[in-house]
């Protein structure tokens, strides 16, 4: 039996290299996946996925690892994924659901649920940084996969500027805390507010640093989150901000996603049924704490 040769892909191939080594295998659809506010307390957690086309038509003017773009430079990139993607597909999970299943749970399942809604079916996927399970196709998890896969620098894209879209709005809801400037990440601004002010509705109680402002520092992670308003700064309307025309709220009885004309999707992460959590110290060294 004859080994197939191997697949080179060199490293000053660039960004495209790896995806363009796949497709020459027979892997023509190559989807990327990436997620952005994995380190923030506050804030929902966004998950992306994306297929770009092959040949000239897949290769983007600024596309690089949403980290090291301007913001305005990730807007121009965001518009153009949009509108060249043969697929993509974006899911935003709660801060509270963040809270009740875990970051690392929700990290997994936004990744997988961002891929399983993309409207082309991917032939091969990559992600950045680690694997996800429960997919029906070939996957390669690379390490700084936003800075040596278009797909997944992509993918970083979406996830990095709608999750930023919400953090501005969510400005405007709960003022004080600088979420536009911070976008709900741990800063010296961020610290101090949240001593001042407290928590609202959208910060991670499940953080220690939440937690410990919340006076809810002693309670299991899965329990810091209050119940009802009583222990947070109110939430001034209902909904879920920055999705724009498309968002979609899922239910149980729902498929998850809106697919519109471009091909791309839009979820919101509601009502799956919970997994048994981990154990508690699993959850604070995962989540910002100490063993």
């Amino acid at each position: 039996m004859l080994t197939p040769p191997r697949t080179v892909v060199r490293r000053d191939g660039g960004l495209y290299a790896l995806e363009r080594a796949l497709q020459r295998r027979g892997f023509r659809h190559v989807a990327g996946a990436d997620e952005a506010g994995r380190g923030a307390c506050a804030g929902p957690l966004v998950a992306a996925a994306a297929i770009l086309p092959e040949g000239r038509r897949g290769e983007i003017d600024e596309l690089a690892d949403s980290k090291l773009l301007t913001p305005a430079a990730r807007e121009r990139v965001h518009d153009e994924v949009v509108a060249r993607a043969l697929a993509y597909a974006v899911v935003v999970i709660p801060a509270e659901e963040v809270d009740a299943r875990g970051l690392h749970v929700c990290n997994l399942a936004a990744m997988r649920r961002a891929l399983a809604s993309l409207t082309t079916r991917p032939e091969y996927v990559l992600t950045d940084g680690f694997g996800v399970d429960g997919l029906d196709v070939p996957g390669l998890a690379v390490w700084k996969g936003d800075r040596v896969a278009a797909c997944v620098a992509a993918a970083s894209v979406l996830a990095k500027v709608t999750r930023d879209r919400i953090m501005v709005e969510l400005d405007g809801r709960f003022p004080g805390y600088g979420f536009a400037e911070h976008k709900g990440y741990i800063t010296a601004e961020h610290s101090a507010a949240l001593r001042a002010l407290g928590p609202c509705r959208e910060h991670r109680f499940s953080y220690v640093n939440v937690a410990a402002v919340s006076g809810r520092d002693g309670r299991p992670p899965r329990a810091r989150r209050p119940v009802g308003t009583d222990a947070a700064r109110p939430e001034p309307a209902a909904g879920l901000p920055g999705l724009g025309p498309g968002a979609f709220a899922g239910r149980p009885d729902e498929p998850m996603g809106h697919c519109g004309a471009s091909g791309g999707t839009v979820g919101v992460a509601l009502g799956e049924q919970p997994r048994p959590p981990a154990s508690v110290g699993e959850d604070v060294v995962m989540e910002g704490g100490v063993r």
